[in-house]
């Protein structure tokens, strides 16, 4: 069943209030988490997935803006690891955002515990696997971050909260899927979509195998409900829609939106979207609920699961509703645009999301960032930006960085394609601590790519097809242009973002098509304060060490040994034995 919402940790906090004796600080919660492999046959194959505590899709962080999130990670896979938050911005602490430029991979039998603060952050986000093309075999699930109670939601509270993750699915195995990247080979059309796991509903037996396990989303007539719907696939633009019932868009990775209607909405990959959505038809039969590829020539299933009133008079049947033309990039494109941001809602904190007005920042450094298809550099099969395939060091960025280790990267990343031929190398960009950065986005490729920046929401100002200019500048957005982390650009297209540069560390800017990621098509941006932040995250008492600095890790004394972190078990122990003596004392004191 997907997530509905209530947070199971609210305890946890409440202990820790009565230990410290104090409301005032920021909540802690604690997650303990096991990441294997478990057998699964989503499309009526058994194949290898990658599971959370024996869950596939991993479990739900639900958790309020400003709280302490510990997460005790335990690999028990057969290679290294690391989970990486999309859209989570690590304010000021890069050393938890569990990438190859920040991090060190937690070894097979080994475990890591991250700790980070969701600091001035409401919304919708999803976790997965950064390594090794794990993401296709799963380890994703959400994360849900609150409005804290003093700030109102910009709409009616929804009587339920449902979490959906849609994505492209291969039977071939992780590891043969980034086997084949290495040699060259497309990934070629998915073998079906899943939505929370499940194969799809048998809406049509000719496309469908009998015996697949599908999702039912049970509903009250009456009722008005959240849907997260997460795009968690690798390389498959998706159209999502629920049969006669609109989408009422509210928010979109952390900012909320100008409330609209849409039928069906294009969710493309790494997006994540929040709708509003009521069930006021007369359940005369149940509903599909509906995830489809975009631009993909295939007559493979398309990904169904079940919409269930409670008073429904039978199952679901007939033809799916219908989506968008299969290739109509345009229709797609205008979509993207009329998402906009509500400038008068507060979200993390009370002001107006508007009251920030970065059309009137002025630009300190502009990226024109241009991607090519895959080709052949030094033998080598490659993806590339501004002409650099990303060569992740042994060393990450970040302890380089911390220990003063020379030669382990360049800041010299080019602002424009460079007339020269592609070349392999460690190249970052020297951002400006507090600037203020434009990026154009150029896709020469031939399928739409998304672009993520970890650590950072940015304002998505303008895209269109044919070849970015200066002139194009006049077209941007630049008031209510929607504030998220990952945005979409059309193949023979551009889309520009601007982003503040407030949040010191080292950030990932990659491409969310794994195919591409795995073949280098990311950069590093390396913001520095100059000046001595004390809130600043400092280096992690439990980091691991490896490559130039291996020698100074330590072999972990134990297999899966805890790092402190209590379970949540541990906790309701915890707080019963609290709680009786708080009451106890209390009685005493009349």
């Amino acid at each position: 069943m997907p997530s509905m919402a209530p947070c199971s940790c609210t305890y946890v906090v409440l202990v820790l209030c009565l230990v410290t004796g104090s409301f005032a600080g920021d909540p802690y919660v604690f997650f303990d988490w096991t990441v294997s492999y478990l057998t699964a046959s989503p499309l009526g194959i058994k194949q290898q997935v990658i599971g959370i505590n024996r869950q596939f899709p991993g479990p739900i962080l639900n958790v309020t803006t400003n709280w302490n999130v510990v997460v005790n990670v335990k690999n028990d896979l057969d290679e290294p690891l690391l989970i990486t938050w999309n859209g989570v911005q690590h304010r000021k602490n890069s050393w938890q955002d569990g990438v190859l430029g920040t991090n060190c991979p937690i070894p097979a039998g080994w475990n890591w515990t991250y700790q980070f603060q969701v600091k001035d952050q409401i919304g919708s986000f999803f976790y997965f696997p950064s390594l090794n093309f794990q993401r296709s075999a799963g380890g994703y699930g959400g994360v849900i971050i609150n409005n804290r109670d003093v700030i109102p939601l910009p709409f009616t509270v929804p009587d339920a909260d449902v979490v959906l993750f849609i994505s492209d699915w291969y039977t071939k195995s992780h590891k043969k899927l980034r086997k084949d990247v290495e040699n060259g080979d497309d990934l070629g059309v998915p073998d079906g979509i899943l939505i929370n796991g499940f194969g799809p509903y048998r809406y049509d037996e000719a496309l469908v195998q009998g015996g697949i396990a599908y999702q039912i989303i049970n509903v009250q007539p009456g009722s008005t409900y959240r849907f997260r719907v997460h795009n968690v696939g690798i390389s498959t633009s998706l159209n999502f829609r629920i049969q006669n019932h609109n989408l009422l868009l509210v928010e979109t990775e952390g900012s909320y939106t100008v409330q609209q209607n849409y039928t069906n909405m294009d969710i493309h990959v790494g997006q994540s979207y929040s709708f509003l959505v009521t069930f006021d038809q007369t359940a005369s039969s149940d509903y599909y609920i509906v995830a489809s590829p975009r631009y993909v020539n295939s007559s493979k299933a398309s990904g169904v699961a079940i919409l269930h009133y409670a008073n429904s008079q039978g199952p679901a049947s007939g033809p799916l509703p219908d989506p968008p033309n299969e290739y109509d990039s345009f229709f797609s494109m205008n979509q993207a645009r009329s998402i906009r941001w509500n400038v008068s809602a507060g979200a993390a904190r009370p002001n107006p999301q508007g009251s920030f007005k970065y059309g009137q920042i002025t630009v300190t450094d502009v990226y024109v960032i241009v991607n090519r298809p895959a080709e052949l550099i030094d033998g080598k099969w490659c993806a590339t930006l501004n002409g650099i395939s990303y060569l992740p060091p042994s060393t990450p960025l970040k302890l380089a960085q911390q220990y003063n280790i020379p030669g382990v990267y360049k800041l010299d990343f080019p602002n424009a394609q460079m007339n020269r031929h592609p070349k392999i190398d460690t190249s970052l960009i020297n951002g400006t601590f507090k600037g203020f950065m434009e990026i154009i986005f150029q896709n020469n490729d031939t399928a739409v790519q998304s672009y993520h920046m970890d650590g950072y929401a940015f304002f998505v100002v303008g895209m269109d097809f044919g070849v970015w200019t200066e002139n194009s500048r006049s077209t941007y957005n630049k008031w209510d242009g929607v504030a998220r982390s990952t945005t979409q650009v059309f193949p023979g297209a551009w889309t520009a973002i601007l982003v503040s540069l407030d949040n010191a560390g080292i950030w990932n800017l990659r491409s969310e098509n794994l195919d591409s990621w795995y073949l280098g098509q990311e950069v590093y941006l390396s913001i520095m304060n100059p000046e001595i932040d004390k809130s600043e995250a400092t280096l992690p008492d439990n980091t691991i060490y490896c490559g130039m600095l291996s020698s100074l890790q330590k072999d972990q004394a134990r297999r899966f040994s805890f790092s402190g972190a209590p379970s949540l078990a541990g906790l309701s122990r915890t707080f019963l034995v609290v709680l009786i003596m708080t009451l106890y004392l209390r009685v005493l004191l009349g």
